[in-house]
């Protein structure tokens, strides 16, 4: 039996070159009006047991080539239950190829750069929180495609927390970690989510760019944009997702955010700050520093050794949501980032990191925060 492989569904992306029995040779399309390309998301119908072998190639062109070494890539026979599949990468065959190898017990395999978040799922976390007692839904805007962008609010205190994912839509994990987030706030009988509901109001967006999840882009919306680049001077030609969100904050102020990411070539957990601000002080500083190094103590699934360089004073990029809304905000604001590949920290072969870790960091980091809310706000 000759293999079949479709991406034409929710967040897929492959392009098929040739096939070969139960072999491939694959590449993944660029994200629209951009150069932009990394996430794949595929499944393959095939005999049971086949051993497949699926190369994608020219990868040394994506956006980041140093994410596919000691990478593993997500497989699932069921779309529940993701594990990792045997990858190997030769950056020096038809333009870097990623070769996958798996073997499924049944007629059916789901291949992904990451567990994939789709937008049902979305839908179903959104409802799902909204129907929970105190919680209320709030459509900040629309996408360019006129796709809601959702915002879940709810607590009684006056210190502002916002919480946003997925302005780069290839990184799910980031919606996997707000999904974490909200069964623990919505959950009454959680001591650390009771003390921050009493203490803050929650703004929580859990995917800021819809259009582009939906059509399989790693980085940018429908207009090839890529949001993270927008803060300074959002518009709504290129970047409504922003524009709303921004406008929003604007109108309640912020006291603290986090802005959630995945990195492709970090094997770690690790927090970007806001140090290259032009009105930097200690004391705001002094914030993030004692949010991150309580997170550091909490959970061994985050460090602070590996990350990325810290900016000059003076020099932060402020089209980044978080240099912009320090700056703007004079608050604490971070970028929290989780791996593609396994943690190098604590790995684990058969999982690498997996939607499960995401949601319990989740809980660990909204447990610092109820732990040092007078602190860092």
């Amino acid at each position: 039996m000759t293999i079949q492989i479709s991406a034409a569904f929710d967040g897929g992306n492959i392009v098929v070159d040739s096939i070969d029995g139960s072999s491939a040779r694959l590449h993944i399309a660029k994200d629209r009006e951009s150069d932009f390309f990394q996430w794949f998301h595929f499944r393959v119908a095939c005999e049971a047991g086949a051993e497949l072998e699926l190369a994608i190639t020219g990868l040394e062109q994506s956006a980041y080539p140093g994410g596919w070494s000691e990478y593993n890539a997500c497989v699932s026979e069921d779309r529940d239950y993701w594990t990792r599949a045997e990858t190997s990468y030769d950056k020096d065959a038809d333009g870097g190829t990623l070769t996958i190898r798996y073997a499924p017990t049944g007629n059916i395999a789901w291949f992904a750069y990451f567990a994939p978040y789709s937008l049902d799922r979305h839908h179903n976390l959104v409802s799902e929180a909204a129907s929970t007692a105190g919680v209320s839904l709030r459509q900040l805007g629309e996408t360019l495609e006129g796709r809601p962008i959702d915002c879940l609010e709810m607590g009684e205190g006056d210190k502002q927390v916002w919480i946003y994912a997925r302005q780069h839509p290839g990184e799910t994990m980031a919606e996997w970690w707000v999904e974490g987030a909200l069964e623990m706030l919505c959950d009454a009988q959680d001591p650390h989510a009771r003390l921050l509901r009493q203490k803050c109001r929650f703004h929580i967006v859990p995917n800021m760019n819809p259009d582009g999840s939906i059509r399989g882009h790693l980085r940018t919306n429908y207009a090839g944009t890529n949001l993270n680049r927008e803060w300074d001077t959002p518009t709504a030609e290129k970047s409504p997702e922003v524009l709303c969100v921004r406008n929003a904050m604007d109108a309640t102020g912020v006291d603290f955010a986090m802005d959630i990411h995945g990195d492709e070539a970090i094997p770690a957990v690790f927090l970007a700050g806001f140090e290259g601000i032009a009105s930097w002080t200690d004391a705001q500083g002094d914030k993030f520093y004692a949010y991150r190094d309580l997170l550091a103590k909490r959970t061994p699934d985050f460090q602070t050794r590996l990350g990325y360089e810290t900016a000059a004073k003076g020099s932060a990029n402020l089209s980044m949501s978080t240099n912009q809304v320090a700056e703007r905000f004079g608050c604490a604001a971070m970028t929290l980032e989780m791996p593609y590949k396994d943690n190098v920290d604590l790995p684990d072969a058969e999982h690498g990191w997996s939607p499960e870790r995401c949601k319990s960091l989740a809980h660990d980091c909204l447990a610092v925060l109820a732990e040092l809310v007078d602190e860092v706000m």
